[in-house]
């Protein structure tokens, strides 16, 4: 293949990724303007109503942490469009029914779809980067179109709902893309990158993975992260509904500004990692978004509204970094499976972080309890980073990987 053609198949490549994120993000990311309607359409407790999104990250992770090893078996394209091809059968089924127990078994197939076309997507990315550092910006850029989907999708619903049509269209729409990327993946050239042996990419190596420290730790950074941002966008709303700002506009649009901030945060993660060190960048933002979380608790509605808002800015980059370092890691014959590692733990904590809030504040009779402790989570994230930040554990690794995986023997610290 000439320089100039595979420069135009990178650009496509990269294009069909950037949609496939945003498509599936804008389901995933809907759910907090779903769940009130699913509490008065099934009258349920916050706990139950939160299986709309517990049962959807649940499936998302034992997906990834099982089948993650495909992308390194199979290969990156056949993964990708056997999962493209679940999503969007199951997406059309949302359609036709209408109990509380087929919506859980759907959104249990669509997590079981996002975790096996999203563990290759995360994959390619290693394939298609020229180093560490680029394959950290792609992934910002990456989770920058998620973050544009978390955007649509509250507001595809927003409008389905003021028209008097049910939000499980959403999933229609969503099938729809999913229809379009699985033709233009099918005909797109991968990069050929599969393991040099059926032992390394199969479950036990993945598995026997987990007791990688690296892999360990950068898994409990992302259940750490993913348990504190899902706490907006998940319980905010409904969080909204008894505890009111004196703003009615931001109240009813906090999750949609939070949104578009970690979208624009995203884009613009690529420039400021470029200009300092990412464990101070992840230092920084982290201590940024425990003093929006704190100020929140203490300082009332008003407070809460725009200091939760304000943390998608700071909350930008620190997952696709987290992700991107810790899949830079290992070998690219084995970034599927490491994938799926870090995407079960994303999922745990996106299912069990707000399981947990709804637990508590069912308990304590209120979700001030829950974000207390949604709080509790970003003060924990935050010491994991200040010992990232003064450690600095993946250096040699990071540089080492550099130079097997990429062919850089020598580059900019990182």
């Amino acid at each position: 293949m000439t320089n100039g053609n595979h420069s135009t198949n990178t650009i496509v490549i990269k294009s069909l990724t950037f949609m496939m994120f945003m498509m599936f993000a804008m389901t995933t990311d809907s759910v907090g303007v779903i769940i009130p309607e699913v509490i008065k359409t099934f009258h349920l407790s916050m706990t139950a109503a939160g299986a709309f999104h517990y049962a959807n990250m649940s499936a998302i992770a034992g997906a990834a942490i099982t089948l993650g090893f495909l992308a390194d078996l199979i290969g990156r394209k056949r993964t990708i469009v056997l999962g493209l091809i679940m999503f969007a059968l199951n997406s059309y089924l949302f359609s036709v029914v209408n109990s509380y127990s087929a919506f859980i078994l759907l959104l249990v197939i669509s997590g079981a779809a996002i975790g096996i076309f999203k563990t290759g997507a995360l994959a390619l990315v290693g394939d298609i980067s020229n180093s560490t550092s680029e394959h950290t910006s792609t992934m910002n850029l990456v989770e920058g179109f998620f973050a544009v989907g978390a955007i649509i999708g509250p507001a595809i619903v927003a409008r389905l709902l003021m028209g008097g049509i049910s939000w499980k269209w959403l999933y229609v729409i969503a099938g729809t893309i999913c229809v379009f990327l699985i033709a233009a993946a099918s005909l797109a050239h991968y990069p050929h990158t599969i393991g040099t042996s059926a032992e390394r990419v199969k479950l036990p190596r993945t598995l026997h993975l987990l007791k990688n420290p690296y892999a360990l730790g950068f898994s409990l950074a992302c259940f750490l992260y993913v348990s504190v941002e899902c706490a907006v966008y998940v319980w905010l709303p409904t969080y909204l509904l008894s505890h009111k700002p004196s703003s009615a506009f931001m109240a009813a649009y906090v999750v949609s500004f939070f949104f578009i901030l970690r979208a624009c945060g995203r884009f613009l993660g690529a420039w400021v990692l470029e200009r300092w060190s990412w464990t101070s960048v992840l230092l920084l933002f982290s201590g940024a978004i425990l003093i929006c979380f704190l100020g929140a608790m203490y300082g009332g509605p008003d407070a809460t509204v725009y200091l939760l808002a304000l943390s998608g800015v700071f909350m930008s980059v620190i997952y696709p970094t987290l992700n991107s370092k810790g899949i830079s890691c290992f070998p690219k014959a084995e970034h599927g499976a490491i994938a799926g590692i870090l995407l079960f733990f994303t999922c745990g904590g996106a299912a069990l972080g707000p399981l947990a809030m709804g637990a508590v504040s069912d308990i304590f009779g209120g979700l001030r309890a829950g974000f207390v402790l949604a709080t509790a989570f970003s003060a924990l994230l935050f010491l994991g980073l200040l010992y990232n930040w003064a450690a600095n554990p993946t250096r040699e690794i990071l540089k080492q990987s550099d130079a097997t995986e990429y062919g850089i023997f020598q580059e900019k610290p990182i």
